[in-house]
């Protein structure tokens, strides 16, 4: 026959069987249904909280890239204008005298 611990389930009987349900709700092997439904309730929730998450988080990367993007362009076309030439600069040049 089956033992449980060392101990034949059939001979003990309904003490036997008592004492198995008491030993499997207290190691948490045996749950009442509500609690399981609890916790099965508390597991889709926080499925539904990460899909969104990652939705956004999605979303996000995305909308970083398009900025990252745009940020690059906006580099090249600063670097490719020409410099502005200040008064200090003017003023420090020699005149350019025409080739004769």
């Amino acid at each position: 026959m089956a033992e449980l611990f060392g101990i034949d389930i059939a001979q003990g009987g309904a003490v036997a069987l008592l004492a198995v349900v008491v030993i499997m709700v207290l190691t948490g092997r045996l749950v009442p249904r509500r609690t399981y439904n609890d916790l099965l309730e508390e597991r889709n929730t926080w499925r539904s909280a990460h899909a969104v998450s990652e939705e956004a988080r999605h979303l996000e990367r995305n909308q970083v890239g398009e900025l990252l993007e745009l940020s690059r362009t906006a580099d090249r076309v600063l670097t490719a204008l020409p410099h502005p030439v200040h008064r200090e600069e003017v003023e420090s040049r020699e005149p350019v005298d025409p080739a004769p």
